[in-house]
């Protein structure tokens, strides 16, 4: 069966900036985690969310890099991530469980694309185990939170 495609009836389109999107919503008192959220998208993500007020935690495998490119912007927060990584995984997990601090988004961005053939250390193809097995894993770390 074909089904004819419509737009959805929004106020966003193809030309909507984040801060349309978020227009008028407060996020303080709010957490939201961006893998990857010091860089391209991830950055305008976090920027866009801290302006609104949430605290965001980003995590990075690159800590210093993301302190860096997140240093003037308010409650950012950068943790050690390596989504090919199980343990890195496990250690971001444990430790933002740890903090007792609510959930309220996770923005899994990070991501790599059209690596040569490389494999985790569970021998997963590379592109496979970091912008899926290893977001897969985070969420389900992160669920009861």
């Amino acid at each position: 069966m074909l089904t004819e495609q419509k737009p959805l009836p929004s106020r966003y389109g193809p030309r909507t900036t984040a801060e349309e999107a978020l227009a008028g919503r407060d996020l303080r008192g709010k957490v939201a985690i961006v893998t990857g959220g010091h860089a391209g998208l991830g950055l305008e993500t976090t920027r866009v969310l801290s302006n609104a007020g949430a605290t965001v935690v980003i995590g990075s495998r690159d800590r210093r890099k993301a302190q860096m490119a997140v240093a003037k912007m308010k409650n950012v927060e950068v943790g050690q991530l390596d989504l090919a990584s199980p343990n890195s995984i496990d250690r971001f997990t444990n430790e933002f469980l740890n903090s007792n601090r609510a959930l309220d988004l996770l923005i899994n961005n990070a991501g790599i694309m059209a690596t040569p053939l490389m494999r985790d250390d569970r021998g997963y193809e590379l592109q496979f185990a970091t912008n899926h097995l290893g977001h897969f894993q985070l969420t389900a770390g992160l669920w009861e939170r």
